[in-house]
């Protein structure tokens, strides 16, 4: 019997009319897979983040294509392009500066529109900071939340954070080297210092580093530092079975403040949490 090797392991052709979404390095550029590569060689445009990050690709393997722009302060013109070239037949790829595209980047948006013209989409899977960072922090990884960017209105922020001191899942973030310090003083407010995570900077590069172990940890590493480069952070889920069911420290700051705000002194407040949590007066009391 004549066995034909499978056509899956030779070199393919994009198909006309298709949008394909390559995942691309996040750090070193030796992570971009074969089957990545031949489609960005081959399309007839690629729509890029940054079209500079893009060209880093493109000098590391010696090729050339044509480049368009496609970011959060352009990616309604230009969807119109993208769709347009697709009607004509021709072949477009989708990538961010890093990592898979449409996570916390426009190409969702895309990608949705084009669902609904019935336009086809092809993924080329790759390299991803938050996976990446998840499975190096030793936290459980079945089972995840992926909040990306934090918004940056304080109170939208204090409610997504509040969420996470309640998570049992392992929770992933994103956040620029510029704000990781308020992060953190956020982080330690609601979830406490002894919170377990860990900070991934510059995955995949030469200067990689992982750092603490919990909130005072990180805080204290970076104290004196100038924070550079791409940060993940990884934050352990709690353990519902070592909680006590009405005692959550966090939970009850928040209560206790929303009482305070709300015009009662300090001592009434207090009061009035322990007896409806049948707590004693002096724990509440202590908290805020």
């Amino acid at each position: 019997m004549n066995i034909k090797s499978s056509s899956s392991h030779k070199k393919q052709e994009p198909e006309s009319g298709v949008l394909y979404i390559v995942g691309t390095p996040i750090g070193n550029l030796n992570d971009l897979s074969p089957r990545g590569l031949n489609i960005l060689k081959n399309v007839s445009l690629i729509a890029c983040e940054d079209t500079r990050q893009t060209k880093k690709i493109m000098n590391k393997y010696e090729f050339t294509n044509t480049l368009i722009s496609f970011n959060k302060h352009n990616f309604r013109k230009k969807s119109f392009k993208i769709i347009s070239n697709l009607d004509s037949g021709k072949s477009v790829a989708l990538v961010s500066d890093a990592g898979m595209p449409s996570i916390c980047d426009p190409g969702e948006e895309l990608i949705k529109e084009l669902k609904i013209k019935g336009i086809k989409t092809i993924c080329i899977p790759g390299p991803s900071a938050a996976l990446t960072a998840l499975v190096k922090s030793g936290f459980p990884s079945s089972k995840f939340i992926f909040e990306g960017f934090l918004p940056k209105k304080k109170s939208e922020r204090v409610k997504i954070i509040l969420q996470i001191s309640r998570n049992e899942k392992t929770t992933i973030l994103f956040e620029s080297p510029n704000r990781l310090k308020k992060l953190l003083a956020e982080l330690k407010e609601y979830l406490g210092g002894d919170k377990e995570i860990q900070i991934s900077r510059e995955l995949t590069k030469i200067f990689e580093e992982q750092i603490g172990d919990n909130i005072n940890e990180v805080i204290d590493y970076f104290e004196d530092k100038e924070i550079l480069g791409e940060i993940t952070v990884v934050i352990k889920g709690i353990d519902k079975s070592k909680e006590k069911s009405d005692f959550n420290k966090i939970i009850l700051k928040k209560e206790l403040v929303d009482l305070i705000n709300a015009g009662l002194s300090l001592s009434k407040a207090s009061s009035y949490l322990a007896k409806k949590k049948n707590l004693p007066k002096s724990v509440i009391y202590n908290i805020y």
